[in-house]
């Protein structure tokens, strides 16, 4: 079996959000599938995804406490053309990512107990946006 579909996420503030959720909801197809992966590839250069704790928002906060103290908007970039937010932002997209590819069994994605899937916003203002999702493996 293979399917893909291209999902959209809700426009969020900057920061880290668990958005697992919000991404198994859109993928029906995911029930059908007994043995196989999903392969998640956000279509953003200023965006990122990863996979981290699911429970405690503090780690999230933390995360972004962490990445404005080390890729600061002062810094003198050449790249400004959308506001000061934007080169910082292809920096921690480039350094966390924008694909994931996760196991899934019996329909559900075998993530372990307290990982989920966080969307890092890393413009003030981002807009929705978009992920191709892919899957491949067994059907039921």
């Amino acid at each position: 079996m293979w399917h893909q579909q291209t999902l959209t996420l809700g426009e969020k503030s900057r920061g880290f959000h668990l958005v697992t959720d919000e991404i198994v909801s859109q993928i029906p197809a995911l029930a059908q599938l007994q043995t196989g992966l999903l392969h998640l590839l956000l279509q953003h250069t200023s965006a990122s995804l990863t996979l981290n704790e699911n429970c405690d928002p503090t780690v999230r906060s933390d995360m972004e406490n962490h990445f404005m103290r080390h890729v600061p908007e002062e810094a003198p970039y050449q790249h400004d053309y959308e506001g000061r937010d934007d080169m910082p932002a292809h920096i921690k997209s480039s350094l966390l990512g924008v694909s994931l590819l996760l196991p899934v069994q019996r329909g559900k994605l075998m993530l372990g107990t307290w990982q989920g899937i966080w969307l890092g916003e890393h413009r003030i203002h981002g807009g929705a946006r978009r992920i191709v999702a892919t899957l491949q493996g067994e059907s039921t």
